[in-house]
């Protein structure tokens, strides 16, 4: 078939208001019309959205499409987005330096790792519950986002003292104002600093922590290097800490909206683990996963693309796909299947059991503490983070 001509549009775009606003509505739209759009995206680059399961399933695990941006045609008007030294990770490798990474990171972040975290887990859980006073609270700010800092900084070894800065640090580098490129910068800079003079104490002065495992991680006569080692604890710590914090953000608010569902978690007749696999399918907290660039031209969805071009793949749509799933805007934790949550493949990602982990711990928590737990504000008043790349609450007010 004809390809559209770049830059044009074919469907609602992808950075409108509406879409912004109601993604699933949109996104449904986007489906209707056609599995594959072209779109720009406000950095300027063209970019194709494939929008259906089936398509973003295969595209996931085809070994033409290249997450290195040394593949791509062009990287829009302002740039890459980050330094070089924080930006060589996982997910901008192919295989085979991809497959080395993964497997020496695998041998420090292990699941025994991941679980050795529960009781700290639920710790600093009861720790900030302690905090909730009067009738009501702002559970992101009270407990979605504090809890995830405070994980991320035990795992990776942060000391206590530097914790306020490095919070600071990340939830401007997660949030950025309008026009606010220069304190994105300035965080940038001071992460880069930070992380550097973190891994030189960890090597001088190893401990029980991610990072001195990483520093130690051998296989056969391989380890990482300084900037593998730089680049992997900053994707650790912002993959680690945005889908926890959308993820438990998400999983309270489709309780507080699904009464039925939270009475037969409450009745043990769902598990908490089975609400949470419905929610990063019903309210993915990664809308898009990591572009792609074809190292040839092919066709996803009928649609030629070159090699080269961006590709975004959004998981969110495929998730809500009405040809993979009945009903696709209920929220039913029994429904079972498989969806995309944290990707798929050889992408998935590294650290979906510490965020399923934290996920699992919070909610339960919190329903054994506030049993009455309600909405504060109607469902319409909530306000999300503006981002088409993640899909999060600013606020979720709630009394009890």
């Amino acid at each position: 078939m004809t390809r559209p001509s770049p830059p044009a549009t074919d469907g609602p775009s992808l950075f409108d208001e509406a879409l912004l606003t109601d993604p699933h509505a949109g996104y449904a739209r986007l489906r209707a019309a056609g599995p594959v759009h072209r779109t720009t995206t406000p950095d300027g680059a063209d970019v194709w959205l494939v929008t259906r399961f089936d398509d973003v399933q295969a595209a996931l695990v085809d070994p033409r499409l290249s997450l290195n941006k040394g593949n791509a045609l062009s990287v829009g008007s302002h740039g890459p987005s980050m330094p070089p030294e924080l930006d060589a990770h996982l997910l901008n490798l192919d295989p085979p330096d991809h497959t080395r990474l993964r497997r020496l990171v695998s041998r420090a972040f292990t699941p025994r790792r991941v679980e050795g975290l529960r009781s700290r887990v639920g710790a600093v859980t009861e720790e900030l519950l302690d905090g909730f006073g009067g009738t009501g609270a702002d559970l992101m700010a009270g407990l979605a986002l504090p809890l995830p800092m405070a994980v991320i900084c035990e795992l990776l070894g942060v000391p206590q003292e530097a914790r306020p800065d490095f919070r600071t640090w990340t939830n401007t580098l997660r949030s950025p104002e309008p026009d606010s490129a220069l304190d994105s910068r300035e965080a940038m800079g001071r992460m880069h600093g930070y992380l550097t003079g973190l891994i030189a104490e960890k090597r001088a002065r190893p401990g029980d922590d991610l990072v001195s495992a990483m520093i130690g991680a051998r296989d056969d006569h391989d380890r990482l290097t300084e900037p593998e080692l730089l680049a992997l604890t900053f994707l650790i710590l912002f993959a680690g800490y945005d889908n926890a914090v959308n993820l438990i953000g998400n999983t309270a608010l489709a309780l507080l909206t699904h009464e039925e569902q939270r009475e037969r978690l409450l009745q043990g007749r769902i598990s908490v683990q089975d609400v949470l696999r419905e929610t990063l399918r019903w309210e993915s907290p990664s809308l898009l996963a990591s572009r792609r660039f074809p190292l040839e031209d092919l066709t996803i969805g009928g649609v030629t693309i070159r090699a080269g071009e961006r590709i975004w793949l959004s998981l969110a749509s495929a998730n809500r796909d009405e040809a993979r799933f009945e009903e696709p805007d209920s929220f039913d934790p029994a429904r079972g299947g498989t969806h995309l949550d944290f990707g798929h493949g050889i992408h998935y990602c590294l650290g979906a059991p510490l965020a399923q982990l934290e996920g699992e711990v919070a909610i339960t928590a919190l329903l054994r503490r506030y049993p009455t737990l309600r909405l504060a504000v109607a469902p319409a008043e909530l306000r999300w983070r503006r981002s088409f790349r993640n899909r999060g609450l600013a606020e979720l007010p709630v009394g009890w």
